[in-house]
């Protein structure tokens, strides 16, 4: 039995979850426009916790989700993941944020890209097929119309993220499936944080950075 606290705030969604065994026992979020993680992240910890009846001592690691996505956000989340993990000294497991995106998505055919807004008409995407197998690496790339044209000429695409809503004014293909107004969630993270918790896939918690994919550039 492993009771994991799951923590998303690689975008403006504020996101924590507990789960036991990979299900998911409670989720707090904070779905508005702007960045809320330094007010309400440890909030939100606190009263998922109490609500449930639990304390820190009964989790046994603490899952963060490692990015891509925005710095100042990334960063909380992995100093308040840190700062449990040392303090009881439990494991550190980190979720890609477009896998865990990606999994919202049902569909018995075709692949799913994932978009994060990266400013402008930049993302950050990866492609993944229908079992969530990522067949495309992370990357930060600059949308134009003819983005993803490789994959949309052969078969369906759903695309799904923050970043749906530049690239679908654009992209008139006919296999193009836009998921409107989805972004990371704990929710998601609660099976795959479990599946790694199960074969010790750990981080090191001292070194273990979030992964931002390029430069932060202040202003």
């Amino acid at each position: 039995m492993a009771i994991i606290l799951c923590l998303e705030t690689a975008t403006t969604n504020c996101s924590v979850a507990i789960a036991k065994d990979g299900i998911v026992l409670a989720l707090k979020e904070d779905y508005n426009n702007n960045y809320s993680h330094a007010e309400k992240l440890h909030v939100f910890i606190e009263e998922i916790l109490k609500e449930n009846d639990l304390r820190t001592k009964d989790l046994d690691a603490v899952a963060i989700s490692k990015g891509p996505g925005s710095y100042t956000g990334l960063r909380i989340g992995v100093s308040a993941a840190k700062g449990l993990c040392f303090s009881l000294d439990i494991p550190l497991i980190s979720v890609p944020t477009l896998t865990s995106l990606a999994h919202q998505v049902a569909s018995e055919e075709g692949l799913i890209i994932p978009l994060l807004d990266a400013r402008r008409m930049e993302v950050y995407s990866a492609v993944f097929n229908k079992n969530f197998e990522q067949i495309r690496e992370t990357k930060a790339e600059v949308l134009d119309n003819d983005s993803y044209r490789s994959y949309l000429d052969n078969q369906k695409v759903h695309f799904i993220g923050n970043g749906v809503e530049k690239f679908q004014k654009i992209c008139t293909h006919p296999n193009a499936f836009f998921i409107d107004s989805k972004m990371p969630s704990a929710r998601e993270m609660a099976s795959l944080a479990n599946d790694k918790y199960q074969i010790s896939d750990m981080e090191d918690v001292a070194y273990f950075e979030p992964y931002y994919l390029k430069n932060f550039i202040a202003g």
